[in-house]
């Protein structure tokens, strides 16, 4: 307890950030589980955030704050909203390892729009976190090897979730004076809202069959799961600035992809470990780095 009071806020955002970086990038196991058992995609999204929406409601409905900052609001609805569901689906339909990488074009995206829009400040470390980053995972999955197939649906999906991710977590940092609830509810309400929508119009003969054991685990998974991965990113966002976060972030495609190595029982080879070792790195860098 000592050892917590003892941390300052950027230290606990940085715990927060790395903790809920993890899960974002262990999700793929949950939403494969969920795909077996008779639940995926719009569905699956629709219904989870729908329960979002419910629990956060309360404590995130303040109209007077709503009608003072709808216009970033509404970027988080959509924006928001989008890159889960974008995300999401990348994750479900597409090789995991292929996804993550293209999704984490990310960083860049997240520091330089923290320059354009933020004016934060680009250094020396900075650069380095981004050149180690973006380098570590080109030699992580491959080098040239990993983006050699031509460009599919999916490959744009996981483009788009990184940009919208990036946007989105640029517009949570500029509204620092509109509660962390707040923000979270809109995010959600957009991820329901448009997968419901797509769910009724375009998938209607796909809704969900599962058993009472089945909704139970989507349950604990939407309040447990779902609940610490949304809070203690987008808190930790709010607390840090959007470059540090974007590339703190990374700490998710380091879980994606050793996740997917351990269990499908595949080996590291000498460079996948050197490229990890840089992604670390440049996560490191960031997370060090005095905040001027």
């Amino acid at each position: 307890m000592r050892f917590i009071t003892s941390l300052s806020t950027t230290h606990l955002a940085v715990i927060s950030l790395l903790f809920a970086s993890t899960l974002w990038g262990l999700s793929w196991i949950p939403l494969q589980f969920f795909r077996s058992i008779g639940i995926e995609g719009m569905w699956l999204l629709g219904i989870t955030h729908a329960i979002l929406v419910c629990l956060f409601i309360k404590k995130g409905w303040q109209s007077a704050i709503l009608k003072k900052h709808y216009k970033p609001l509404l970027g988080i609805t959509f924006f928001g909203g989008s890159a889960i569901i974008l995300f999401t689906l990348a994750l479900t339909y597409g090789d995991v390892v292929r996804m993550m990488v293209l999704f984490y074009l990310l960083p860049v995206w997240g520091v330089f729009g923290g320059r354009l829009f933020l004016n934060e400040k680009m250094d020396r470390v900075r650069w380095c976190g981004v050149i180690c980053a973006v380098v570590g995972a080109y030699i992580f999955l491959g080098g040239h090897n990993a983006l050699s197939e031509p460009v599919s649906w999916l490959d744009l999906l996981a483009l788009l979730s990184g940009l919208f991710f990036a946007a989105n977590n640029l517009i949570f940092r500029a509204v620092e004076a509109v509660p962390i609830s707040t923000k979270l509810l809109c995010m959600f309400v957009g991820c329901a809202s448009i997968s419901l929508t797509l769910g009724c119009v375009f998938f209607y003969d796909q809704t969900p069959t599962l058993s009472a054991t089945g909704w139970g685990w989507l349950l604990v998974y939407t309040l447990f799961w779902l609940v610490l991965a949304n809070v203690g990113s987008q808190w930790a966002v709010t607390q840090l600035e959007a470059g540090r976060a974007s590339i703190i972030l990374i700490m998710e495609l380091v879980a994606a992809i050793l996740s997917t190595i351990l269990l499908t029982s595949d080996m590291l080879t000498i460079n996948q470990w050197f490229g990890c070792m840089l992604v670390v790195i440049a996560g490191y860098l960031e997370a060090t780095r005095s905040s001027d």
